[in-house]
């Protein structure tokens, strides 16, 4: 067993999924490192304090601890961050001195991390494991107009080329990193994303809609996730407003943050005339999901970019079928016709024929719904986190594990 520095610099494993800088990957690093707890390794995940008050050291999960580290203003922006890495380098090693800990490994997340994760393979002298879950090359070919921070580009090649291995989520992801970043394809290894599927199971769609306040009386889409651009809301909108059946378009995710996109959303479906049929809900906890996708007919993943497309996955485990936009890794976890529906990216008719032919066709959308469940118990976090381990034990070799540093604690 080893012990490992766990790097998830800009966003914390306790933030809320589907608020900004948050989401799958949080769900990731909670989900992983617990099932590596499980397996007897011990996990120390740093991040940034965002929150002045909770404790600077508290334990997620047996042998999982989480170290807040102080690394720029609490409140600032993800990509005002990139001057705070050194501070925060320079604290976790204080951190780790201090306590008289060594790691075997450290396992970044996300670029901003991956930079703090090579400084520190080369102090340390030990392996570095890095998944990107986004790449800044991929997003822009997707979106063009998103902003992304001026070093990215650059410092995510650097990482991408110096890590010892690079895991990533879909088969599309490992040939950007080959053929857009030169990463030999002997150091990527893909491995899915998982599902708890003890908690996303089909719970009922009317007992569900009653639980959470939602009416019974029409069909209900339903999107989660952060609001933003690359996440396609404009494009479901615009699909919503070409349905010729009436529908609830019900939309879940973000918070006070996000107010100004949600009024231009707002603004869009009043322009489409579908106004009275959308309804915004703020990010609910991820206990609390299972309930929505239950409630739901078809869930809609319309973005212009996934890396994996953990929400569609979540869904399919509920037994709710998936639309969705064939990019990335979606067109690998939905299977067209079987589980859900792809649909070239931007393409709001197409999507909307989607979209209806799970509504009206009752037998049809149960059908898809069986299929994505059955699908969906075959991912399974202890299974991610074994494969895992298996490139640990690659990267690692033979080198002294954790029976030579006596235990977790």
């Amino acid at each position: 067993m080893c012990r490992i520095a766990v790097l998830s610099f800009h966003t914390s494993p306790l933030a809320l999924p589907g608020t900004r800088y948050s989401g799958g990957l949080n769900v990731y690093v909670r989900s992983v490192s617990r099932e590596l707890g499980r397996r007897g390794h011990c996990l120390d995940i740093f991040t940034r304090r965002t929150d002045p008050v909770s404790p600077s050291v508290m334990e997620l999960a047996p042998n999982v601890r989480l170290v807040q580290l102080e690394a720029g203003p609490p409140d600032a922006d993800k990509e005002d961050l990139y001057p705070h890495l050194p501070e925060f380098v320079r604290r976790l090693l204080a951190h780790a001195q201090a306590e008289g800990r060594g790691y075997d490994l450290v396992h970044s997340h996300y670029w901003l991390s991956g930079w703090a994760g090579q400084v520190l393979k080369e102090r340390w002298g030990i392996p570095h494991v890095i998944m990107f879950h986004t790449l800044g090359e991929v997003k822009l070919r997707f979106h063009p107009g998103e902003r992304e921070h001026p070093h990215r580009l650059e410092a995510e090649r650097q990482i991408a080329l110096a890590a010892d291995r690079i895991v990533c989520a879909s088969r599309g992801e490992k040939e950007a990193l080959v053929r857009l970043y030169g990463v030999p394809p002997e150091r990527v290894e893909v491995v899915p994303c998982g599902v708890d599927t003890g908690l996303f199971r089909p719970l009922g769609r009317a007992s569900s809609r009653e639980a959470l306040g939602l009416p019974g009386d029409l069909p209900i889409v339903l999107f989660v996730g952060r609001l933003e651009p690359l996440k396609g809301l404009d494009l479901l909108l615009r699909a919503h407003a070409r349905l010729s059946v009436p529908a609830r378009l019900v939309l879940v995710g973000g918070d006070e943050r996000d107010e100004a996109l949600r009024q231009r959303l707002r603004a869009l479906a009043r322009r489409l005339g579908s106004e009275g049929h959308v309804h915004f809900l703020p990010a609910v906890p991820h206990e609390r999901l299972p309930l929505y996708y239950s409630a739901a007919d078809v869930c809609a993943v319309p973005s212009r970019y996934e890396s994996f497309g953990l929400v569609a996955l979540e869904s399919m485990a509920c037994g709710t079928p998936v639309v969705a936009s064939r990019v990335g890794g979606l067109q690998e976890l939905v299977r067209h016709g079987e589980t859900g529906f792809l649909v070239s990216p931007a393409q709001p008719e197409p999507f909307a024929r989607c979209l209806e032919r799970v509504l009206c066709d009752g037998e049809l959308r149960e059908a898809l719904g069986r299929r994505a469940r059955l699908l969906a118990l075959g991912y399974q976090w202890p299974q991610v986190a074994e494969r895992v381990e298996a490139i640990y034990r690659q990267v690692l070799g033979p080198r002294r594990l954790l029976a030579a540093h006596g235990g977790c604690r």
